[in-house]
């Protein structure tokens, strides 16, 4: 395959497409409007189903009724219009069928402006629905990482009969890189559909898929073994970079784009003698927790950036504890950090903790660090 300049919302839809999506349901709104555009031009084209509903809650539970079908179906939104569809989530989720959902988040709250953000952690990783589902959720950080994320996102639907989401912002979506796109896959013969699928009941037992359990009893059983799934995908789904970690003194945790713009702040700490790597959690959940604490016991202090007023930053507080100081940097409604400001804060953190070329001593006495 070649390398091609694409439009990151072009990217992932044309990725969609190539991993076998055979139903497209979906509303526009900016920034990710242009991958439904090439969904209206493409899926037609390939006999595929493509349906601008009348609403984001009309998508959602078009998804819901293609994906008990058995199709590979997916939806792509950004932040308010994900919001709308939080009821129909939780419904996937309760009925385990598997489906995709690319959120290209914007600012906010509210109907905020349509500048990259990253103000949906929260929904999406902590389930934004009603009840104790989860969803698998993955962050790219480049149009490669949207292609291929795209991609792992339908395998891991239907290995797991649920939602993943692919966490993506306003920045990646708009720009354009070099990328390249996955061969064609067809799209899943009616034949081929799971055994578990409404497919009709004409030759073959009844089969039903539902999310309604009225006895308490039953319900908390259905929990359990949701639960069950879960900790099945954590223990085998965790993705995650470590950048430049080795020796290094100071952590900055980020994902998606703010963690491309604390690499650049990253190489000119380093020129300037601050030891500091980056961990990049690729899975938002699973959240990869283990990493994460083994490296609060090696460094010194740990810098959480994002382009919101601090989501993830309860997460990374949470795990570090009180191991090492964690602060945090970030830019809300869509302003974007800049690495200078970024170095700034790593600066700042490594002088605090003695890290920094001519302190005196590091903030903790090497012999506390745990082994």
């Amino acid at each position: 395959m070649a390398i091609e300049l694409l439009k990151g919302n072009v990217a992932f839809a044309e990725a969609a497409i190539r991993a076998g999506c055979d139903a497209y349901f979906g509303y526009p709104i900016t920034p990710q409007t242009e991958a439904l555009e090439h969904m209206a031009a493409r899926m037609p084209e390939l006999g595929r189903a493509f349906v601008q509903a009348e609403s984001e809650v009309a998508a959602i539970h078009m998804v819901y009724g293609a994906a008990a079908a058995g199709a590979r179906a997916m939806t792509s939104s950004s932040s308010p219009g994900v919001s709308l569809m939080m009821e129909g989530i939780s419904y996937l989720a309760a009925s385990e069928v598997p489906a995709v959902l690319v959120d290209v988040m914007r600012g906010g709250p509210g109907l905020g402006n349509i500048a990259p953000a990253q103000s949906d952690y929260f929904q999406m990783v902590k389930g934004g629905g009603h009840g104790d589902y989860r969803s698998i959720v993955l962050a790219p950080s480049t149009v490669q990482e949207l292609i291929d994320h795209t991609v792992l996102a339908f395998d891991l639907a239907d290995r797991y009969r649920t939602l993943v989401v692919v966490l993506a912002d306003g920045s990646l979506g708009q720009m354009m890189e070099g990328a390249e796109l996955p061969p064609m896959q067809d799209a899943r013969p009616a034949a081929d559909r799971p055994d578990w699928a409404l497919t009709g009941a004409a030759d073959r037992p009844t089969r039903l898929i539902s999310s309604i359990h009225l006895e308490p009893a039953d319900e908390e059983a259905f929990n359990a073994r949701l639960q069950a799934k879960y900790a099945a995908i954590e223990a085998a789904e965790v993705r995650v970079e470590e950048h430049r970690l080795d020796g290094a003194r100071i952590a900055v945790v980020a994902f998606g784009t703010s963690a491309r713009l604390a690499k650049t702040a990253i190489a000119a700490a380093r020129d300037e003698g601050i030891d500091v790597g980056l961990l990049r959690p690729i899975t938002l959940d699973p959240y990869p927790t283990d990493a994460l604490r083994a490296l609060a016991d090696r460094v010194d202090g740990v810098l959480v950036v994002e382009m919101n007023a601090g989501q993830m930053l309860q997460d990374v507080q949470r795990i570090v504890a009180e191991r090492v100081p964690v602060r945090f940097f970030g830019r809300t409604g869509g302003v974007m950090p800049m690495p200078e400001e970024i170095q700034d804060a790593i600066r700042a953190l490594a002088h605090e903790v003695g890290a920094a070329p001519g302190d005196a001593a590091p903030w903790r006495d090497p012999e506390e660090v745990p082994a």
